[in-house]
């Protein structure tokens, strides 16, 4: 298999609503870049929501498939997290955060229907927004003299690199993810000006 030179993942929000016998399913997907975030986003939801009785969610940050969780959030083990995680893998996606809200109508869905249910939300709510996709990025960082920034920040520019960190003294600091794509000729091109210092962080 050929290795990724892209992933897929989400630009911006969407919330979608499921009902089943009377429970309200409403599925909120949010970009999202480090797992720190995920706290932050449930705090909110579960002000915003606070007399729901479960806020299930998955995640799934990176392109090695090491790093995603489920949670179940009290419902029975496996019935929401999962199906959640499941409908975010079959649509290739990572780097995103899906939060099902539940609001209990009364009637025990049952193991299969509460899989279906938040299968379902999650589903919806994946339909309703663009995926876009994104070059998967090495990082590296520069270390150069103050009077080469305009011959980096072009190799920068036109090699579609994204800019971490800049630090501009008489010496300057950038860090930046190069796209894996055009690595090769993104090194060429640095290493042909010469004092500008090359390394990984």
């Amino acid at each position: 298999m050929k290795e990724q030179d892209f992933y897929l993942t989400i630009a911006q929000t969407s919330v979608e609503e499921f009902k089943d016998k009377g429970s309200l399913f409403i599925a909120y997907t949010f970009p999202l870049q480090s797992k720190d975030a995920v706290k932050k986003i449930l705090l909110e939801l579960k002000k915003e929501h606070a007399k729901a009785v479960h806020h299930c969610f998955a995640y799934r940050i990176g392109i090695d498939g090491n790093n995603f969780r489920v949670s179940d959030d009290g419902e029975p083990s496996g019935s929401a997290g999962k199906p959640i995680l499941n409908q975010i893998d079959s649509k290739q996606l990572t780097n995103i955060l899906v939060v099902v809200v539940r609001y209990f109508g009364g009637t025990l869905l049952g193991v299969p229907g509460l899989i279906n249910a938040y299968k379902t939300a999650t589903s919806l709510a994946l339909q309703t927004i663009p995926f876009v996709q994104k070059a998967i990025e090495v990082n590296y960082e520069l270390q150069f003299d103050y009077t080469q920034m305009n011959e980096v920040m072009m190799v920068v520019k036109q090699m579609n690199c994204s800019i971490h960190l800049q630090e501009t003294n008489l010496f300057c600091l950038l860090k930046i993810g190069i796209p894996k794509a055009r690595l090769t000729e993104t090194m060429y091109r640095l290493e042909e000006l010469h004092t500008v210092l090359v390394k990984n962080y």
